[in-house]
């Protein structure tokens, strides 16, 4: 009897742990954590039903706008523009709207066609009970993540004469420790702030620009990456002419190679880092490069594995797993997989736009509404289910698609949909 009692409860504490663990797996800024765009999730459902899986809530009155979704504590966040001022807001998980804040006026294109992409991109980034959002004009607005209440601001734009790239700006900032990073692309190269107080650690040298550029540095669309390389802690990233290593201690530059995109300049997508090297993807028809780092006597040096026409990723994110990448092509057409260290093609199918990764499966979101779940794996495209995804507005369905606690988050224009993909067999007592 001691004995049976003494299992229940080891199994009882267990299965709380367990569950704990299973219901806290927040995604708490752009492509998660740890900037890989994989989700830790288990429990969840590897088939959906005709119609999609269930649809828990829709949250109106995002205004315009491209960016995903943060989660934390139960609260969810995203950001988006309604008559011409940037807004952050905060939902709980039944979709009620808990606050929402000015984050400055926003961005307007130049021509005609620019216009017509008008939104927010950026993504917030939640980190110690704050909001880091950069606005598409630069400004970056720090908020109390339970009331909205702003800590403070800074003009990086105005500040460092920082060059707005043709679409605004875009990156979603990064946190690592008590140091916030963000791009200024001006008179300084990049930032290094306290995330607490905004005080500068340090302002790297203005980075290099382009031919035809007197100089001056554009940037590239996409938000860093961090990763531990050949006794570095590196942050990486482009600007709109090269993809770069920096240290993230003191903002000297390691490595770069040039990959300026010869027709629109629009490098959007984030590096993926895995074992020493760096794969850089760019749409177009620029395509995709794999560099090898490699440790030198004075830091890293960084040469070129492969180029490949194949795969060249328009905005949507390109995800390593086991030894390959996914992701969609633009003017290359379709979704792909590539093995990683060679670039060959192993299968492609038709369809673009936005990807995340849970729990062995590939979270298609087409940019025509379609979401798409397909098995991880590259020997061949295996689609398990579909379902459409209603309109919220006009344009391309564009903004990065999140699993977070068993929520699939889908965005379109001025709509957010919450949709519940959580196995029913694989949920903890209660749930």
């Amino acid at each position: 009897m001691i004995f049976s009692l003494r299992f229940f409860r080891v199994t009882g504490v267990l299965i709380f742990i367990m569950c704990t663990y299973a219901v806290s797996l927040d995604w708490p800024a752009f492509h998660g954590l740890d900037r890989t765009n994989k989700s830790k999730e288990t429990g969840l459902l590897k088939k959906w039903p005709a119609e999609g899986p269930k649809l828990l809530w829709t949250a109106s009155g995002l205004g315009k706008g491209y960016s995903g979704v943060s989660t934390s504590g139960g609260i969810v966040y995203t950001a988006g523009i309604v008559d011409k001022v940037n807004y952050v807001f905060a939902f709980d998980n039944s979709g009620k709207l808990l606050w929402r804040k000015e984050a400055g006026g926003s961005w307007e294109g130049k021509s005609a066609f620019a216009r017509g992409f008008e939104g927010s991109r950026s993504t917030p980034t939640v980190n110690d009970g704050m909001i880091y959002y950069l606005s598409d004009m630069g400004l970056l607005t720090v908020l109390d993540a339970k009331t909205g209440a702003q800590k403070w601001s800074l003009d990086i734009r105005g500040k460092y004469e920082g060059h707005i790239a043709r679409y605004a700006y875009a990156e979603s900032p990064l946190i690592d420790g008590d140091r916030l990073y963000a791009a200024a692309y001006g008179r300084v190269g990049v930032l290094c702030l306290d995330k607490k107080t905004g005080k500068v650690i340090w302002e790297s040298e203005r980075l290099p620009g382009g031919a035809g550029d007197a100089g001056d540095t554009y940037a590239g669309y996409a938000s860093f990456i961090i990763v531990n390389d050949n006794g570095f802690r590196q942050l990486m990233a482009y600007t709109a002419d090269y993809v770069y290593g920096m240290n993230s201690a003191n903002g000297k530059l390691l490595w770069k190679v040039p990959f300026a995109n010869p027709r629109h300049r629009d490098n959007c997508t984030d590096v993926v880092y895995h074992d020493g090297y760096v794969l850089a993807s760019s749409g177009y028809g620029h395509g995709s490069m794999l560099v090898k780092l490699t440790k030198t006597k004075d830091g890293v040096s960084a040469q070129e594995v492969y180029r490949t026409k194949l795969m060249d990723n328009h905005h949507g994110g390109v995800i390593f797993h086991n030894g390959y990448v996914y992701g969609a092509g633009d003017e290359s057409k379709g979704w792909f997989c590539l093995d990683f260290k060679t670039g060959k093609q192993m299968w492609n199918t038709p369809g673009k736009g936005s990807i995340t990764f849970a729990e062995g499966m590939l979270y298609l979101y087409d940019e025509n509404g379609k979401m798409s779940l397909v098995k991880a794996r590259h020997d061949k495209y295996e689609l398990v289910s579909t379902f459409q995804v209603p309109p919220g507005g006009r344009g391309a369905y564009w903004a990065h698609p999140v699993v977070s606690n068993g929520v699939l988050y889908l965005r379109h224009a001025d709509n957010l949909y919450a949709y519940d993909v959580r196995n029913p067999s694989g949920r903890c007592p209660g749930l």
